[in-house]
């Protein structure tokens, strides 16, 4: 049980920490979630937004990043 706790720590302090970036990257001017590719709708009665955009960098950063970690730990 004592490894379990140590990875939902870790993972907590992780998630935290991209809060964290997120929350910084908004107020300096970074356009994230209104990024080219970002869909939003609003009708009437309902509103649906789709961060394709944000998501697509998201991803290929996370990309890179593993990469790079992968290509270090050998």
């Amino acid at each position: 049980m004592n490894e379990l706790g140590k990875i939902l720590l870790g993972l907590g302090l992780l998630l935290a920490c991209i809060g964290a970036i997120v929350l910084i990257a908004g107020r300096v001017g970074l356009p994230l979630g209104r990024l080219p590719g970002d869909f939003g709708y609003r009708g009437k009665r309902v509103s649906f937004y789709f961060p394709l955009g944000t998501s697509l960098l998201f991803s290929v950063l996370l990309s890179v990043l593993f990469y790079l970690i992968s290509r270090f730990r050998r």
